[in-house]
């Protein structure tokens, strides 16, 4: 399956993003700081603060489709209800919807939840629903496949999530999480420097591996349409000395619009 339809290049450029309200640039879990937010949400600064340039971030991953193709091969969301865990602004809830029987879209912040409801307004079979990893809005038993992109579930410390995940999941549902791979490709190195505090590669795949977890390692890329988008997007990834350190790296090793960029999808079957 391919992967969303790209918007028009004049759309997606990485202008300025307007300060929006929400906790100091962390990336530890703490109280909510922002009006609206449920007890135990994780800051998502990156998203948070830079939802136009985040958007951006999004149509320049996996433009091969590798990931997508990847779960497809361990079962897929074709004719399934389907939960969109930490769905943002809701940039993945049309594609899911294209052939899964249902889809519920689950966000701590009511700002980009805002923007995922409008944006799927007239998509038929989707919902948008405020909540936790930790607390989902949603019975016991009533999704088939659960997907997640880099949302809370980054190793040790989500074990509440990991709950919540076996209570709404029916019997034979699968589980999709995806998130960086920091012991191989390109961004995987800036990320490991950028980021030391994070649990290391071993650390996480004992951690999955414990819960019964399996590994589905994907090697895929960043492709901008442009340096400045490139540019803008590690800036609100990486923390400012790993952001110029990451980009003056690029520039001497040729620079363009593309970055190697690695990821684990981690699965199970309930």
């Amino acid at each position: 399956m391919g992967r969303p339809a790209r918007h028009p290049r004049r759309d997606r450029r990485a202008d300025p993003d307007p300060r929006r309200p929400g906790p100091a640039l962390s990336t530890t879990p703490g109280p909510p700081a922002t009006p609206g937010l449920p007890e135990g949400t994780r800051p998502s600064p990156n998203i948070w603060h830079h939802t136009d340039t985040y958007e951006v971030e999004n149509h320049a991953f996996d433009p091969d489709g590798l990931v997508e193709a990847a779960i497809e091969r361990l079962g897929g969301w074709a004719g399934r209800d389907v939960l969109d865990l930490g769905c943002g602004t809701g940039f993945h809830l049309g594609r899911l919807a294209r052939t899964a029987a249902s889809v519920t879209g689950v966000e701590p912040h009511p700002d980009l939840r805002a923007i995922a409801t409008r944006r799927t307004r007239r998509t038929a079979g989707v919902t948008v629903l405020g909540g936790t990893a930790q607390a989902l809005p949603l019975p016991d038993a009533s999704i088939d496949v659960v997907h997640a992109r880099w949302a809370y579930f980054f190793g040790p410390g989500c074990e509440p999530g990991l709950a919540e995940l076996a209570r709404v999941a029916r019997p034979g549902a699968a589980a999709y999480v995806i998130d960086n791979d920091a012991s191989r490709s390109t961004f995987g190195a800036w990320f490991a420097r950028g980021f030391p505090e994070h649990p290391a590669p071993e650390v996480k795949r004992e951690f999955w591996a414990a819960h019964g977890w399996r590994r589905e390692p994907v090697l895929t890329r960043w492709s901008f349409d442009s340096p400045a988008d490139l540019e803008a997007v590690v800036r609100i990834e990486l923390p400012g000395p790993a952001a110029e350190q990451a980009l003056a790296e690029h520039r001497a090793a040729g620079g363009g619009t593309e970055v190697e960029y690695a990821v684990d999808v981690w699965w199970r079957r309930f």
